[in-house]
């Protein structure tokens, strides 16, 4: 169990903490940078060598090839056809090169990367020893936690979320003029052991937030992740991730065509869209609870939470021929009215001003006399 579990009034599923005592306070708290989330469901990966911002510039989505010290970014791997296979926080030091990934994720992650080394002169460990921590940036525990990060090589190792505006290279599809994303200041402190007992031991549970607080708030800023959103078809382009995590301008990489081809050309299959949920029958459906638009299905629920302001809320990804009005979500038999909220619109995607070829004329051209062949050779 990590020490801010064994403190008082923790309520803890192995390493995961989901509340401690008043889930709503403490989302509060959270969202207004009075508190910070241990991040139990986050793994640390560490890629060292000389090589390694190249080479991982050349094998996933993100231009990370010249990232400088203390520079925070977001990259996925995708497979051949341009899915989603893994997904990570990148922070670089100017020697290691700091991935947090979905903890599920992250043996996967590791294992992957490992195998594409072949002659990198780079190194992939996870780090099983570090304690990463979240909060919104601003507030009373920043300073705090940002001075117990870890810095094994002068620079602090404290991971700011980019999702919060649209990275260099990237693309929204979302058509918001106010994007939650703006208020979402995340960042991820990476401690050590002992920086976590230090830092555990100068806070009182007035500063401490559970996951569930987390999760909220991640989800009003209709934040994708690796555990809730991906599944086996999932396309970066569906959940707008193409804003954070994907540069479209850099070299070749595995399922960059898709991603070309798509953006450029096509629609992506599937959209992420935000529901409001009517929350009367005091039922919050789980994720995966199938969304209906009258009697067709048209997708399912990615994440669910309780916001301190607006109530039940969900993320679902839902068919692009999706009507854009009120859903139903069925659960446990009961079907509870959600008000949806588009964030990748039907039509995303085609962004390519391709000109119309000229048609040709089907008039017949009279020949031109000098093509004759009579008198040849004459």
């Amino acid at each position: 169990m990590s020490v801010f579990g064994r403190i008082d009034g923790a309520v803890t599923d192995g390493d995961l903490i989901a509340h401690f005592g008043d889930a709503f306070r403490e989302q509060r708290r959270l969202a207004d940078g009075a508190a910070l989330a241990p991040l139990g469901d986050r793994t640390v990966i560490e890629v060292a060598g000389p090589e390694r911002l190249s080479w991982l510039d050349s094998i996933t989505s993100q231009a990370v090839g010249r990232l400088t010290p203390g520079e925070s970014t977001e990259l996925l791997v995708l497979d051949p056809q341009g899915r989603v296979e893994h997904a990570a926080g990148v922070i670089d030091d100017g020697a290691s090169t700091w991935l947090i990934a979905d903890a599920g994720d992250a043996e996967a992650l590791a294992g992957w990367l490992t195998r594409m080394k072949f002659r990198t002169q780079a190194t992939v460990d996870i780090r099983a020893d570090l304690v990463p921590v979240g909060f919104i940036d601003g507030g009373v525990v920043a300073a705090a936690a940002t001075a117990a990060a870890a810095s094994p090589h002068g620079t602090a190792l404290v991971w700011a979320d980019p999702w919060q505006r649209i990275s260099v290279g990237g693309h929204q599809y979302s058509e918001v003029i106010e994007h939650p994303a703006a208020d979402y200041a995340w960042r991820v402190a990476i401690l050590s052991a002992d920086g976590a007992e230090a830092l555990a031991a100068s806070l009182d549970r007035e500063a401490l937030a559970g996951l569930l607080a987390a999760e909220a708030l991640r989800v009003a800023a209709w934040r994708p992740r690796w555990t809730t959103e991906v599944d086996e078809r999932s396309l970066p382009h569906e959940s707008d991730w193409i804003r954070s995590a994907v540069h479209l301008n850099k070299g070749c990489y595995r399922g960059q065509e898709t991603v070309a081809k798509v953006h450029n050309l096509g629609h992506p299959p599937r959209r992420l869209a935000a529901l409001h949920l009517d929350g009367s029958d005091a039922v919050l459906p789980e994720p995966g609870a199938p969304v209906y638009a009258g009697d067709d299905e048209v997708g399912h629920l990615t994440s669910v939470a309780r916001h301190h302001e607006d109530g039940p809320i969900a993320l679902a990804i839902l068919s692009r021929r999706a009507p854009v009005g009120d859903l139903v979500v069925r659960a446990d038999g009961i079907d509870i009215a959600a008000s949806q909220q588009v964030i990748v619109p039907a039509d995303a995607g085609a962004t390519a001003d391709i000109p119309r070829l000229t048609r040709l004329s089907r008039r017949p051209t009279a020949p031109d006399p000098r093509d004759s062949v009579s008198g040849a050779g004459s």
